[in-house]
């Protein structure tokens, strides 16, 4: 999941500025030094803003990143109608989003989780609390009945999307969402038509 909107004052751009390093590298790609450079913040307004440092500023700017990845993701299932359509435009939307960073950004809470330590438990939850979310967006675009079978579709969804990231960007190409996006469409076709 791709989501960025940049926006304005010394707060904002310290969790912009650390929300595009996790996509780049992960949470220990975005140092405080790194987000100081990147954003063109004081060092004393990162430490007044986030007390807590480095900890504080990954949940904080994962909690932002959430909030957009789940509007454009919202606003791409809404597009179409039919099941198979809505699986494609979310696809496109992820894949556009990753072509705009020329392949070298992905999902920043899932590249960041990737190196989480144990001593970064609050990261973690907001990251997990982010894919929760996600799961409940992409389950009520779809009218499969059952609603443990609905999530576990959901949950396929993003997880097909986290690693089509991965493939991405190893393989510098978006044919990874479109191979996905085929296959997933036909399964939601089917889950819905069988409901119905």
């Amino acid at each position: 999941m791709t989501a960025s909107s940049p926006s304005t004052g010394t707060r904002a751009k310290i969790i912009d500025a650390a929300i595009s390093l996790m996509r780049r590298s992960g949470f220990h790609g975005a140092g405080i030094n790194e987000i100081l450079r990147e954003s063109g913040a004081p060092k004393g307004s990162m430490y007044y803003f986030f007390p807590e440092g480095k900890r504080q500023i990954a949940q904080e700017a994962i909690s932002v990143y959430a909030q957009r990845v789940l509007a454009y993701m919202d606003e791409s299932l809404s597009s179409a109608e039919d099941p198979d359509a809505k699986v494609k435009a979310l696809f496109r939307a992820v894949e556009r989003r990753f072509e705009q960073t020329e392949l070298r950004q992905s999902c920043a809470a899932g590249a960041a989780c990737l190196d989480l330590d144990d001593d970064l438990e609050g990261v973690r939850i907001a990251i997990k609390t982010m894919f929760f979310d996600c799961i409940d967006v992409v389950s009520k675009h779809f009218a499969i009945p059952d609603h443990r079978r609905r999530r576990s579709f959901a949950g396929l969804v993003l997880t097909v999307i986290e690693g089509a990231y991965i493939r991405g960007r190893a393989e510098q190409s978006t044919q990874p969402f479109r191979e996905a996006a085929g296959w997933l469409g036909d399964i939601a076709e089917r889950e819905v038509s069988e409901s119905a």
